[in-house]
């Protein structure tokens, strides 16, 4: 029983595998009559079904308007296989892209197409797996937006993207794919517990405001929030509402965050603790810099590009290395 279920599914990927493209190609990806195919639904199954038993009806009892209307209901799905082709010719897939998520989050990858303003283009779909999304064109341009699950750090080979209509009749599907060479990153998940931010070291030291330092700073209103350990009552007797002591507490410029301070724990765990750090020290305004073996430091710097750098180094990290 479970080898004539997956009979069927074994004939469709040989039948994928011949299907234009082959193999993955550079973006812009242009649709044409080549890498189009159309098939009947099981509702146009159905359709066709009824319309084979309407003519021979008509003709055993030589009834001419039931011949008749069978033969404009026989046009009318001819007409809608080839609206449906055309909905698809011409389309042009532009680009792709997405931001990069931690693992396990879903990566909202974005297909963008155009095609030409003289033919509307509605309701297609695109889909990449279990994930699809609809597409519309306005104006001769459209864009996609895809929920797709990720799993482990890296580069994620999205694969073949399926677009396809069934409009305007539900008659047929016509479909063509686009497999783009375009892969999209996955950084590290990070740690959801673990050690605080490594103390910084540097010449620049900087003091940054914190509530639990050594010199009073200043006086600042009290928010939601704040320790009741740090309220000035006195001042805030004085001037009738409640006033919070700001300290400073001296800190290094540069956070060092180091490949060599985890030796403790599994390689995994290693790089999904460095990753914390990084979030960290950005969340916290901090210079930092991150080293890895076999490859220069990188920074110290801060911003979204320096975190977007040292998250890319720590997912693109091979999967077994000694160091």
């Amino acid at each position: 029983m479970a080898a004539t279920v997956r009979a069927p599914a074994r004939m469709f990927q040989r039948l994928q595998q011949l299907a234009r493209p082959r193999a993955p190609e550079p973006l812009p990806a242009r649709l044409d009559r080549r890498r189009i195919y159309v098939l009947p639904t099981a509702f146009g199954l159905f359709f066709f079904v009824l319309l084979l038993t309407m003519g021979v009806g008509a003709l055993n009892y030589n009834n001419n308007p039931a011949l008749l209307l069978c033969l404009l209901l026989a046009g009318t799905a001819l007409a809608s296989l080839l609206h449906a082709h055309l909905q698809l010719s011409g389309l042009a897939v532009q680009a792709i892209d997405a931001e990069p998520v931690p693992a396990g989050h879903p990566l909202a990858l974005r297909v963008h197409a155009r095609a030409d303003v003289a033919r509307p283009r509605r309701g297609l779909e695109v889909r990449a797996g279990d994930t699809s999304a609809a597409l519309h064109l306005d104006d001769g341009a459209g864009e996609a937006v895809l929920e797709l699950p990720t799993a482990q750090r890296g580069w994620l080979d999205i694969g073949r993207l399926r677009i396809s209509t069934t409009r305007p009749l539900g008659l047929a599907r016509a479909w063509s794919w686009v497999w783009p060479d375009t892969p999209l990153l996955v950084y590290p998940a990070p740690e959801a517990h673990g050690p605080p931010l490594p103390e910084g070291a540097g010449d620049n030291a900087q003091a940054r405001l914190h509530a639990a330092g050594d010199d009073v700073h200043h006086l600042r209103n009290w928010r939601r929030g704040d320790s009741r350990r740090a309220i000035a009552w006195k001042p805030s007797a004085r001037r009738d509402q409640l006033l919070v002591r700001e300290y400073e507490q001296p800190q290094g410029a540069d956070v060092v965050i180091d490949w060599r301070g985890t030796a403790e724990l599994p390689y995994e765990a290693r790089i999904r603790r460095l990753a914390r750090w990084v979030d960290e020290a950005e969340r916290d305004q901090r210079r930092y810099v991150l080293r890895l073996p076999g490859q220069p430091a990188v920074g110290p710097a801060r911003g979204a590009l320096h975190r977007h750098a040292c998250l890319r180094a720590l997912a693109l990290l091979p999967e077994a290395m000694h160091g």
